[in-house]
């Protein structure tokens, strides 16, 4: 059986960097991690999070770096021993006592080096040496010229995380170290060099596809390989080849669901190497499976092409989110915190995370976990906002990278999409890179209409693969079509008002976003200005975006008023951001027939920022994630102009039809009747939008500043306004609040005396720690909300401050 020694303590990071007299020669280095961490473990930096500390960091990306340990080995001839490396951070040089036995030039694969004749018996001292991102770079740049990209740094000149570089929502930290385990592997006679899954299903049955490569000690060894699951076992003798294939078929297996649709049953498939004579146990691979189609529907309509995933046979509209790097410094996330994110994410009927392609492949535990929770996964290859060459060394690095990661996530049921590219096909198209880029010069399209396709087709047959997001399916297409493929929409936001987004009935849209800062407590804990200003230098440090608070408050115009105080603006561009994607949701599952799929950009941070996230960088939910909470809810009831009118649209995502009554109101704001109707029963079939033209009088105002429409179906309720806030003649806010003591913190009734728009309660505010149920609750006259507490500090009514911590969109009216 293969033998692993792990390798990662013991290191030392050596800082031997001119012109630094202040750093000491060497320190204690954490394995995984980077220097960063370890310089910032030691204080030798300040927390590049915090106040403008990233720009006095910047020195560190610029330097080469050591890291060194010492480890005891055994040279054995019988035995290969190999040194494994699942990750670098980036360019790097390895020797092994004194000797140099392999260079690595991406950040995004595992490196294997055969170490049999070069270790001692005894002590043996391992090197790891990395190149600045940045000197490598400036060679890269003289090697295949110039190539446009939409951020500084030559992050599209190698394979390293490219956020590293800056982002318009991430810092510019350029890491290096090891940034995930290593090893030393030690085995005889023959091993598993490459294990390939796949599982699918064909009529009632579950068939798991297994592709194996072995590497022999001796080339004359015989083996065999044994697979079992669910009880169904194959064992197949495969000497003299070093590779094989085959099939189980499982009958009638339990089926692998999205998490709003059903369960997530797993299968472990265990899958043995052993000795054709002594039947010994040489390697062995086991992992969990799950057994679930996928197809990807681009057939034409009349619409123009379907960008429709169907899953088990079911063509669903997905409910998703944009995945980044949830750390600047990727080894820092644990499985704890990736199955936290996720658990977020469902929370939030998130059903789809897009790992964006400017990040990493996220590791195993990140993929395993989405299979439990039943989080579909889109993924992205690493490319993005940028030209990328495709001569070498980067091509022969580009299909190293991709083999060794579809191989490591094909086996995951969560994954069901392929994607090449993020906007670089967009970007040659419509952001002036065609003047720029030579005649005859590569760019990365053969990269995305060739090698990439061509890589999937044969590791990965079964899961759909797509060149780009956004892309028309056609390079005869403007990339991005409302009437094909998936789209970006970006002119919202950058542009123009967030009511924009009804221009557009997307087949599919799979970036769309709009800003806020971050929670209170969060900007609290990472900028100390004083006092704290949109403005102040803290604060405007963490905002990324080219001309971000600019387009906050343009964002405001003709929704809200532009706040006076650091509190309002505070408050207005967060429930600005709230409003601005449920619009936009709620639009887009209103079409459901044409669209079918909204991923709002995005759903998480890398460090303290003023972002589209719905989770900031604590983990703290923004305004948004109730917001997306609410409009992803499989039964969603909306209110929608069609056909000169309003109606009422009951979207489904469920298995079993909705049928209910329908009755609305359409009243003063003060709790006056102006018009009702009811509908005995309306019925919505599963997986569909019905819409319910509402009658006249209640789509026709008497005065439109001074009323509501409001809809019930069974416990949905949907409300529309006539008029923005700017012009609605909301009430000064008038309420009563309780408390109650819970087992896990506390409830806070508030009753309505007035009526109350967008009611949230700042739970940070309260206590950093604290999480709320719900937000973004509006409440006619009369009408009482609870709103549930966890929290281990003890609350009363009185820590409970009107206009602070509890805070709704009648605050923000233009005084007089």
């Amino acid at each position: 059986m293969i033998e692993n020694t792990d390798l990662n303590s013991g290191w030392t990071l050596i800082c031997n960097v001119a012109g630094r007299p202040d750093l000491p020669s060497s320190i204690a280095a954490a394995v995984p991690g980077c220097v960063h961490l370890d310089l910032l473990a030691h204080r030798l930096i300040p927390d590049p999070y915090i106040d403008v500390n990233e720009i006095t960091n910047d020195w560190v990306g610029r330097e080469d770096w050591t890291y060194r340990c010492s480890f005891e080995a055994s040279p054995d001839p019988d035995r290969i021993q190999e040194l494994v490396f699942d990750g670098l951070d980036t360019i790097a040089t390895i020797s092994l006592n004194g000797e140099e036995i392999g260079r690595t030039y991406n950040m995004h694969r595992s490196y294997r080096f055969d170490v049999s004749n070069r270790l001692k018996a005894g002590a043996n001292e391992l090197c790891v040496t990395f190149r600045s991102a940045y000197a490598y770079g400036a060679e890269m740049e003289e090697h295949y010229g110039y190539r446009p990209n939409n951020y500084p740094g030559p992050g599209n000149l190698m394979r390293k995380m490219a956020c590293n570089f800056g982002w318009d929502w991430g810092p510019t930290l350029v890491t290096a170290g090891i940034w995930k385990p290593v090893r030393l592997e030690s085995w005889a006679r023959t091993r598993l060099a490459e294990t390939r899954v796949s599982a699918t299903l064909a009529g009632g049955d579950g068939v798991v596809t297994v592709h194996a490569k072995i590497t022999r000690q001796d080339a004359t060894a015989g083996s065999r390989i044994t697979a079992g699951i669910a009880g169904i076992s194959q064992t197949i003798e495969i000497a003299p080849t070093d590779e094989i294939s085959f099939e189980l078929r499982v009958p009638s297996p339990q089926i692998w669901w999205p998490h709003h649709l059903g369960a997530q049953p797993l299968y472990t498939l265990d899958i043995e190497l052993r000795d054709a004579v002594s039947n010994d146990l040489l390697d062995r691979y086991s992992k969990e499976i799950g057994f679930r189609s996928v197809r990807l529907d681009t057939a034409p309509d009349e619409h123009g092409s379907a960008f429709t995933f169907v899953i088990n046979d079911v063509p669903l509209f997905l409910c998703g989110a944009n995945w980044i790097p949830d750390d600047c410094f990727p080894s820092r996330v644990t499985a704890e915190r990736y199955a936290s994110r996720i658990e977020e994410a469902k929370a939030a009927n998130i059903n789809l995370l897009r790992v964006w392609g400017g990040g990493i492949f996220e590791r195993d535990e990140f993929y395993e976990e989405c299979d439990r929770a039943g989080m579909l996964v889109w993924q992205d290859f690493l490319f993005a906002c940028a030209a990328y060459p495709e001569e070498e060394p980067l091509r022969g690095e580009v299909e190293a990278e991709v083999r060794d990661n579809v191989v490591r996530l094909m086996p995951h049921p969560s994954l069901i999409v392929w994607n090449g590219n993020n906007e670089n096909i967009w970007g040659f198209d419509e952001w002036g890179w065609r003047p720029i880029i030579k005649d005859g010069e590569s760019w990365g399209l053969c990269y995305y209409l060739d090698l990439l396709p061509k890589l999937c087709a044969d590791l990965d047959p079964a899961r759909p693969y797509y060149p780009g997001s956004p892309y028309s399916g056609t390079m005869e297409i403007a990339p991005n079509a409302d009437e094909h493929g998936c789209k970006h929409i970006w002119d919202v936001w950058n542009d123009v008002g967030y009511e924009v987004y009804r221009n557009y009935i997307p087949r599919f849209c799979s970036e769309f976003g709009w800003q806020a800062p971050p929670n209170w407590a969060t900007l609290e804990e990472s900028v100390h200005d004083a006092p704290l200003t949109p403005v102040s230098n803290g604060v405007f440090h963490h905002q990324k975006a080219t001309q971000g608070n600019d387009k906050l408050i343009r964002g405001l115009g003709g929704h809200l008023a532009e706040p006076a105080t650091m509190d309002d603006w505070h408050f207005a561009t967060q429930l600005n951001q709230a409003r601005a994607i449920r619009f936009a949701i709620e639009h887009m599952r209103s079409h459901r027939a044409v669209c079918k799929g909204a991923i709002v950009w995005q759903f998480n941070d890398c460090w303290p920022v003023t972002s589209w996230a719905a989770l900031d960088s604590a983990g703290r939910r923004k305004p948004l994630w109730y917001a997306m909470q609410q409009a992803f809810d499989p039964r969603l009831l909306t209110i929608q102009p069609r056909d000169n009118g309003l109606s009422a649209v009951a979207v489904n995502e469920r298995t079993l039809f909705w049928r209910s009554k329908i009755s609305g109101q359409r009243l003063k704001l003060d709790g006056t009747v102006l018009a009702e109707f009811e509908f005995w029963r309306l019925l919505c079939d599963r997986f569909e939008a019905k819409a319910f033209p509402l009658p006249s009088d209640i789509a026709t105002p008497d005065n439109g500043r001074d009323e509501v429409v409001v809809v019930q179906m069974l416990d949905r309720r949907a409300f529309h306004y006539f008029v923005e806030d700017i012009d609605l003649k909301l009430p000064k806010p008038e309420f009563t609040v309780s408390v109650t003591k819970t087992h896990e913190g506390c409830d806070i009734a508030v009753t309505a005396v007035s009526f109350l728009k967008d009611l949230c309660l700042m739970a940070d505010r309260l206590d950093p720690d604290a999480v709320v149920d719900s937000m973004l609750v509006t409440l006619l006259p009369g009408e009482s909300h609870v709103f549930r507490v966890t929290t281990a500090r003890s609350l009363s009514a009185a820590d409970i401050t009107p206009g602070t911590t509890l805070r709704c969109a009648n605050d923000l009216v233009t005084k007089g």
